[in-house]
């Protein structure tokens, strides 16, 4: 082999390893490269994800349901919130018509995904027209409607946030201070009346010189007079339990079969005139609870005359009753009579509510307000009250009293 042979055989050589080296270099750049778009993909995919959490975490804070909306009416987002006041149904996905199972929400919200423009409305549906479906038991329930688009779109096209929230207790509570209103002022109106008409009886027709009439007519005031009375007591009482004042509660020792034996003695001519059988099954030392005795005796009493007014047939049998659990006194105010309808059991305890359909008009009427007083105070004192009926069997108030308040 001639050395120029030999020289272009070197040459290629050293240009054949040149050209591997650098292919070797080139493989371990690219590898690097990728290795490093590879953790720069990474790290962008965990920020975005831990973005992600970090929004669905606070958005689920949120008492109120959240929704993200898009320009077709699909859900692209619901919190927490949002899948409990539904029933915990899936929503990602779905269409608002298929999600919300009332028209009227969704035509609160149409508006707002088709113009753009904010929309805010307040609902009030009936019971089985709620979100919540099977599980609302609060009747009557309302809620507020937040629509608006937001300023930036999202994956394209327009983005609506939809918040709902719950005003029923608002509700409720205002349609208490109504109808409070409203039935204090009838109440107070009718025997009102009449006092002012047996006065103009007495003056203008000039009857107070008949002693006779006079007093008829006095005796008829006085009686309409003493209901007055009443009702602004009753209400004095609720006004102090619903204040806060019933949270410097005077609270001692005291025995309950004391209290209640206090109670007979109080309404023992109605008692006596009506033939009833009323038993305190109570020692008189016995169970001993700590309480404002006041509040307590306003219940005892409250209960018993209402099983009186209720049932001013000749054979009536009220019992008062106890008996003791580890840590509660369970007592009972119980009577045979006509008893309470199925239908009214809910609603007893609301004010100024009478079961009146199946009695006569001869009865006394009440003044509507004693059975909130009684579950006002109850409740003010730690303790619960139930009912439970069998018209014609037995009626029973149940009270759950903590031995410890």
């Amino acid at each position: 082999m001639t050395a120029f042979a030999i020289t272009a055989t070197l040459a290629a050589l050293i240009l054949l390893v040149a050209l591997v080296s650098s292919k070797v270099r080139h493989a371990r750049f690219a590898k690097k490269m990728k290795s490093q778009v590879l953790e720069l993909t990474r790290l962008c995919q965990g920020e975005t994800e831990q973005a992600r959490d970090e929004r669905n975490l606070l958005l689920d804070a949120l008492g109120d349901a959240f929704i993200l909306v898009n320009s077709e009416g699909v859900i692209r987002f619901a919190n927490s919130a949002a899948h409990q006041l539904f029933g915990n149904r899936e929503l990602n996905g779905r269409h608002i018509r298929e999600a919300f199972p009332d028209p009227r929400l969704i035509d609160s919200i149409l508006p707002c995904i088709n113009t753009g423009e904010p929309v805010r409305s307040e609902l009030v549906l009936p019971q089985q027209s709620s979100p919540l479906g099977d599980s609302e038991n609060r009747g009557i329930n309302a809620w507020r409607v937040d629509a608006a688009r937001l300023p930036n779109a999202l994956r394209g096209g327009s983005t609506t946030r939809v918040i709902i929230r719950d005003l029923t207790a608002e509700h409720q509570t205002e349609q208490i201070r109504k109808d409070f209103v409203a039935n204090a002022s009838h109440e107070l109106r009718t025997p009102l009346a009449i006092i002012n008409g047996y006065l103009e009886n007495l003056i203008e027709d000039d009857m107070v010189s008949d002693r006779d009439i006079a007093r008829h007519y006095l005796g008829i005031m006085r009686k309409h007079a003493d209901r007055i009375s009443r009702i602004v007591e009753d209400m004095l009482v609720i006004s102090r339990l619903e204040s806060g004042e019933a949270s410097t509660l005077k609270l001692e020792p005291f025995f309950v079969g004391s209290c209640v034996n206090d109670v007979l003695e109080r309404l023992e001519s109605v008692i006596r005139n009506q033939g009833a059988d009323v038993q305190n099954l109570l020692p008189a030392k016995g169970p001993l609870i700590h309480g404002d005795r006041f509040y307590w005796t306003q219940v005892f009493f409250n209960l018993i005359e209402n099983a009186l007014k209720q049932n001013p047939h000749p054979g009536l049998r009220v019992e008062v009753g106890c008996e003791e659990t580890a840590d509660t006194y369970r007592v009972w105010v119980s009577d045979n009579g006509i008893g309470i309808p199925s239908d009214d059991l809910p609603h007893i305890f609301r004010r100024f509510y009478r079961v009146e359909k199946h009695h006569s008009q001869r009865e006394i009427k009440g003044t509507g307000l004693g059975l909130s007083i009684v579950k006002r105070a109850i409740e003010a004192h730690g303790a619960t009250i139930q009912v439970t009926s069998t018209p014609g069997q037995e009626t029973r108030f149940l009270i759950a009293m903590p031995k410890k308040s």
